[in-house]
């Protein structure tokens, strides 16, 4: 049966892009654009890519899910994981799971634990986890997609006209069409203040331009050992450099304390990946993109800290004896949730005062794409 849930979709999508979608010229980006935001292919129809992952939002979960937004609730309305889900902007520029021999680390892929290789291997995941979309089977997520006569359609003039008789090439079809959503120029603007700054078109703030400077100074923080990739005056910088790092973040206690895996649970990070087996990558996380960081709170894998500031004083307090209270509890920042493998070197950097804190936020919103510049505070 056709489902009007899909159809309201559909029209929607008509509306946003200005000219009708009909099968036979149909394209991969706006056949992706439109699964990615179809709660139908979630157990309950509720949840869709978009949940977690909000166009209007900085491309992050804008949902209170009733632990201060720490992570994203599955399609059962109850279901709560142990990491937040990340922003997926810039995410296309992402490079493939795998390890530098010239770096000697391991690179890139999808997830916090880089265990998706590539967007489409990252899109096929949601819908069969269940404490995210929760469908049972590939199967099941291919019979919701043919109760829509404009997926069958669609699929066969993308794909040809034997797509569904195979179940895995039908599944694969549709994250192909995802990830070619997700690597169009609406997740990529590069039009951000920075954007505009390097090609002469905005003029920064003294603290922004303070900001940028201790930003990229090895002499002041280690900022750019990790999140940065390019050399400053260069354009397209994600601010990632795509390795993966302990950085002594500690466990999040209040969302354990929900989601039922309790204190005793240790997220393994890197070596959660299949393809790491050794114990030295335990606790590490890929390093992410600082692209509309300063809308698309939480931070850290596991949203342990609510505000951008508290970011910038967690790194501060490695350093500095006197930043010895997490402001967001008022209590003493806790120890790390895998304290064996923290890069400590990386952690080393001089003392930031709340001067230089404060320019260091400034900087950081100036990442932020122009149009989501109006969520900044």
């Amino acid at each position: 049966m056709f489902s009007s849930r899909i159809f309201t979709v559909c029209l929607s999508l008509v509306v946003l892009i200005g000219t009708p979608l009909q099968a036979q010229t149909l394209s991969m980006e706006a056949l992706g654009r439109i699964l990615f935001v179809d709660t139908n292919l979630s157990q309950n129809r509720t949840q869709s890519c978009a949940s977690c992952h909000s166009p209007s939002t900085g491309f992050a979960d804008p949902r209170d899910n009733g632990v201060a937004a720490m992570s994203s609730m599955g399609d059962d309305q109850v279901s709560l994981g142990d990491r937040q889900a990340p922003t997926a902007s810039y995410a296309m520029l992402t490079p493939e799971f795998h390890f530098s021999e010239e770096q000697g680390e391991f690179v890139g892929g999808q997830f916090w634990d880089g265990r998706a290789k590539d967007l489409a291997a990252q899109a096929g995941g949601p819908p069969l986890n269940p404490i995210e979309m929760g469908m049972p089977s590939k199967q099941a997520v291919v019979d919701r997609l043919q109760e829509n006569p404009f997926y069958v359609e669609g699929f066969k003039q993308l794909f040809g006209d034997s797509i569904w008789q195979d179940t895995d090439a039908s599944y694969r079809a549709m994250t192909l069409a995802i990830a070619e959503y997700e690597s169009s120029n609406e997740f990529a603007p590069f039009d951000s203040k920075y954007d505009r700054y390097l090609r002469g078109e905005y003029e920064m703030s003294f603290d922004e331009e303070l900001g940028m400077a201790l930003f990229f100074s090895n002499n002041n923080t280690n900022c750019n050992s990790c999140h940065m990739l390019k050399r400053p005056e260069q354009k397209g910088e994600t601010f990632s450099n795509y390795q993966f790092h302990n950085i002594g973040v500690p466990a999040n206690q209040q969302l354990r304390a929900v989601n039922g895996l309790g204190d005793n649970e240790v997220d393994e990070g890197l070596l959660a990946n299949p393809a790491v087996t050794e114990a030295i990558h335990r606790g590490k996380f890929k390093v992410p993109t600082l692209r509309n960081v300063a809308v698309t709170a939480p931070y850290m894998h596991n949203g342990v800290f609510a505000e951008l500031r508290t970011v910038l004083a967690f790194y501060d307090q490695f350093n500095n004896p006197e930043r010895k209270l997490n402001p967001e509890t008022d209590q003493p920042w806790r120890t790390p949730e895998v304290p064996e493998t923290v890069s400590h070197e990386l952690l080393k950097m001089k003392i930031l005062t709340d001067r230089k804190i404060n320019a260091l936020e400034a900087f950081l919103k100036t990442l932020t794409d122009k149009k989501f510049e109006s969520l900044v505070e």
